[in-house]
């Protein structure tokens, strides 16, 4: 029996080109819903979100990234931080944060949008905040584009279960 679970984690890719529509703000709420949702050491859940649907504010971050193209590009953008006070192992809350990032890119799929993670954006993490007016203690994992995909046609593989188990015992 198929399972949609599994089937939207290799249905699921990184979409880059959106059309100009706007993304529902409930659409969006529901996507970081799904982020909450995410396993975190202690159940600290120490995630924080920004969303941004400015064009001005997202010309100013298209700036700080060589993926500007792609902020620009898409309607909404959604800033994932996490809260250093609400933080007690940096690894761990690092590894629930690609947790709650995988979880709303897969709610993005879910509900019919497009959204890719965007990660070289951190190398200006500083400029990113002072732009969104932060305080200091949220720190920036990520800002994932988010859109109506533009096409559907990207394609993606994977090498063979055999080339990544090292051992069963």
């Amino acid at each position: 029996m198929p399972s949609p679970i599994l089937e939207a984690i290799e249905q699921r890719r990184s979409i880059r080109n959106f059309t100009d529509q706007t993304v529902d703000r409930a659409a969006l709420h529901e996507v970081i819903q799904a982020g909450v949702w995410a396993p975190s050491g202690l159940n600290n859940q120490p995630w924080r979100f920004v969303i941004v649907t400015d064009a001005a504010i997202r010309a100013r971050l298209a700036e700080q990234t060589t993926y500007g193209h792609i902020i620009l590009g898409a309607p909404a953008l959604i800033g994932v931080y996490l809260d250093r006070e609400a933080m007690y192992d940096d690894l761990k809350d690092a590894q629930s944060a690609g947790a709650c990032i995988q979880n709303m890119l897969l709610a993005a799929e879910a509900l019919g949008l497009g959204a890719v993670w965007l990660g070289q954006i951190l190398k200006n993490r500083e400029n990113v905040g002072e732009i969104l007016g932060l305080a200091a203690n949220l720190e920036l994992m990520a800002i994932i584009a988010i859109g109506h995909p533009s096409r559907r046609d990207q394609q993606s593989q994977r090498k063979p279960l055999a080339e990544f188990i090292v051992k069963e015992l």
